[in-house]
């Protein structure tokens, strides 16, 4: 997983929580097929960075759904995380 450095908590805390939802409905998106095509890697993916990102939900769904997938979709899926996280 890519490590942060904090410098100032005021601006760590800015909008995170926020940002993390944002990360986890685009999880659930992926997951349910609600507009696009279901695609558990992508689901995974978001699911990821929400969690990382701090919500705890999308920790939790992460985790339901790494039990569907198999091992080479979970580890794409953790693949894609890191670049987007190492990217953004």
């Amino acid at each position: 997983m890519a490590r942060f450095e904090m410098y100032n908590t005021d601006n760590a805390t800015m909008g995170g929580e926020a940002r993390a939802d944002v990360f986890c409905d685009m999880g659930l998106m992926y997951a349910t097929g609600r507009g696009c095509a279901v695609d558990l890697v992508s689901a995974h993916k978001w699911l990821n960075i929400a969690a990382i990102k701090g919500s705890e939900r999308a920790a939790e769904l992460r985790a339901d759904l790494a039990q569907t997938m198999s091992k080479l979709e979970l580890a794409a899926a953790l693949r894609a995380a890191r670049e987007w996280m190492t990217m953004h």
